[in-house]
């Protein structure tokens, strides 16, 4: 009796057995049809066997193996799983998350047998492609027939060669050293690349890896956004003219993305760069990893499968024993920890590889001050010397809209979400009513529907707002407002960043959708205005994510030739975070914020997990929480404290009420082990209807 033993996209912690007459070692990793339920289902075969805890009489058999697709190599299968351990996620559906939707429904793209056939005969520039083109196929050629081209020993693998040194710019003395070391790791490796703004990071990244490319291997390279991947791609494929690079990002349509996969799979890929779906592309040459910008919360999954890529990555270096570099201006505390603790190697760059100075930063003290519409006389000024000059400006707000809120003073009526536990904001360019977490949205209402009030104010700002404040106050600058409302196609963001590369923008009014990975020759002023709440704010790593924000928004500052300057309103010009910006000294800083981390027994002195639910009423929610928490008890005898379940931070959202049970450990390990046994209670506990959970391991946010 031959048996396959299948992972599911199932939201249960088990694998399938099934009969499989025809099935060989050699499909272990491949994908296959079977029956499941009333249906057929697509799953990956992970063994095979002669023995089942199933009734053999109940076992069906599967329909079909998909040979014509090539089997997930073994390190591919031991990472999601690795990943289904570590983060208690069941592993069929961690797998259906790490393949493309169009091979997790089984589907081939169309091959360019052109560009294969041309693979075998005679690589050349020709066969170079991005993973991102059109869907089309050469006539005539079938799909398996494309696959067997591309398999086995027809494949001719291509690397470039680095440009001409000539060509390169120059490394200054710490870049040169960090490259050296990168390169001289002869196993696994955790490098800290810790450089300040426009230090150069960039280049130490495309000198590794132009060393690992010429001694036949392949780059991973990771950015936290989408949209930082197509400016970093042309970078990359000016550098590397005869690399054929991959972009892995949600973005890409079904069918590239597919294409994009198997060339990676079958080591035709030689760079891939994506954000953090792309720790998952098999690469069978993988000789170094970049993460790039490793602090960002990008890199951390918030929903579904909630995981870090940049913790993936760090463990898949080690599986492989390559280097994995993680690069930072402002690392996250855990990483800047275990880099002043010899666990990664540190590698500094202090000095900016093209602007000779680092910008200056100020804190307007707004304490005493009357703001005109937000802006305080010292930013109002400084902007008005750029508009003489004719350079840029960038004011920083992160708060899109025209106003947080819309409101009725007379009987105190605002605008909220009827679905969240949040204000509705105004949007006033399409007069809407827009809530940002679930998108529900309306008309402005002409009166107040409580009282019917016809004078209902705007609160507070947004970017909107600003931009129209900026607009009155400077009516002949070119004024431009980027945020997702603004950018929110990849060609309206390529548009935007257009004129401002060509000198067509004045004042840049943006979220942090501008604060990293841009290059403005001519923008030498950066404000940045409604910072404090952060300082306050109920999260401990707000603190730390503002630090972060308000340096890379500054570092746009002054990059070239012209000198920088950053000003920050504030009413907390004392506070040893706009201390430790105005010194630029984000080492100062973080070991204030290690050691409220250490009094408080915060991450990284320990290692937290929490179950959430959310369901129609918070009494169920805190029920379910309230047995999962009995049953935790039970078995928390290995140095694991179980809180209270409670409400969260935002109770309602998407008409859902929502809390939460924190779980924590001074030791990884047992905390790991306490959540796997945890785990197989929580699966068998009853739910009322409509109930949803999940566990969130190394939580972002508490």
């Amino acid at each position: 009796m031959k048996l396959i033993r299948v992972a599911l996209d199932i939201p249960l912690p088990r694998l399938f057995d099934y009969l499989a007459p025809d099935a060989q070692e050699s499909d272990i990793g491949r994908l296959v049809s079977v029956p499941f339920g009333s249906g057929n289902k697509i799953g990956v075969v992970l063994a095979l066997t002669d023995v089942t805890d199933q009734p053999v009489k109940k076992l069906k058999t599967v329909q079909s193996i998909l040979r014509e697709i090539p089997p997930l190599p073994a390190s591919f299968i031991a990472l999601c799983e690795f990943c289904a351990r570590y983060y208690q996620a069941p592993l069929g559906e961690v797998m259906a998350f790490a393949l493309p939707p169009m091979l997790r429904r089984g589907k081939l793209p169309r091959m360019r047998a052109k560009v294969l056939i041309a693979n075998i005969s005679s690589p050349s520039k020709a066969e170079v492609g991005s993973g991102m083109g059109n869907d089309g196929g050469e006539a005539g050629v079938s799909q398996s027939t494309a696959l067997r081209l591309r398999s086995g020993s027809a494949v001719l693998s291509r690397h470039s060669t680095p440009a001409p040194t000539g060509t390169l710019p120059n490394l200054l003395a710490a870049q040169a050293q960090a490259v050296d070391a990168i390169l001289s790791a002869k196993s696994f490796q955790t490098f800290l690349l810790h450089g300040i703004t426009g230090s150069g990071k960039t280049e130490v990244y495309l000198r590794a890896i132009a060393a690992v490319l010429a001694r036949g291997g392949q780059a991973l390279m990771l950015v936290p956004e989408i949209a930082l991947t197509p400016q970093l791609q042309s970078r990359v494929a000016a550098r590397f003219p005869d690399a054929h690079i991959v972009a892995a990002h949600s973005g890409v349509p079904d069918a590239a993305r597919a294409r994009g996969f198997l060339e990676a799979l079958e080591g035709r890929a030689d760079i891939v760069l994506g954000t953090r779906l792309s720790i998952f592309m098999p690469l069978p040459r993988l000789q170094i990893i970049v993460v790039d910008e490793e602090h960002d919360g990008s890199f951390k999954q918030q929903d579904g499968l909630r995981y870090s890529a940049r913790d993936l990555a760090i463990w898949r270096a080690q599986q492989l024993a390559i280097p994995v570099v993680l690069g930072s201006a402002t690392p996250t505390l855990e990483t800047f920890f275990h880099a002043h603790n010899a666990r990664y190697r540190l590698l500094e760059l202090p000095l900016r590889a093209v602007a000779k100075n680092l910008p200056t930063v100020r804190a307007i003290d707004t304490r005493s001050e009357k703001l005109k519409d937000g802006l305080s006389q010292a930013l109002i000024d400084a902007l008005a010397v750029r508009l003489e000059r004719g350079e840029q400006s960038l004011i920083f707000l992160n708060r899109r809209g025209y106003a947080p809120v819309l409101s009725c003073p007379p009987c105190g009526w605002v605008s909220r979400c009827h679905r969240c536990a949040a204000n509705l904001v105004v949007h006033l360019t399409d007069k809407r009513l827009r809530c940002h977490h679930c998108g529900f949205e309306a008309m402005i209402p002409r009166a107040c529907p409580s009282c019917g009030n016809v004078d209902l104010k705007p609160f507070g700002r947004g970017t909107q707002r600003l931009e129209h404040i900026l607009a009155e106050r400077f009516p002949s600058a070119r004024i431009s407002r980027i945020d997702r409302d603004s950018a929110s196609t990849p060609k309206k963001w390529q548009t935007l960043l257009d004129a401002i590369h060509a000198g067509e923008v004045d004042i840049l009014v943006g979220t942090q959708m501008l604060a990293k990975g841009h290059d403005f020759p001519r923008l030498t002023l950066v404000g940045a205005i409604s910072a404090d709440a952060a300082l306050f704010a109920a999260d401990f790593r707000a603190p730390e994510r503002l630090f972060a924000q308000l340096m890379q928004v500054g570092g746009r500052s002054g990059r070239a030739d012209l000198p920088g300057e950053v000003l920050i309103q504030t009413d907390y010009p004392d506070h040893a975070l706009y201390l430790a910006l105005e010194d630029g000294d984000y080492g100062r800083f973080a070991r204030v914020l290690l050691a409220e981390r250490e009094i408080a027994g915060f991450p990284p002195y320990s290692f937290q997990a929490l179950l959430r639910a959310e369901a129609r009423t918070v009494e169920d929610s805190i029920a379910f929480l309230s047995i999962a928490r009995n049953a935790a008890l039970a078995m928390a005898d290995c140095g694991v404290t179980v809180y209270d379940p409670v409400p969260m931070k935002m109770q309602r959202l998407m008409a859902l009420e929502r809390a939460q049970l924190l779980v924590e450990s001074i030791n990884r390990p047992a905390l790991q082990a306490f959540l796997a046994r945890w785990m197989e209670t929580i699966y068998t506990q009853k739910k009322p209807v409509g109930l949803r959970w999940h566990l969130d391991v190394d939580p972002l946010e508490i």
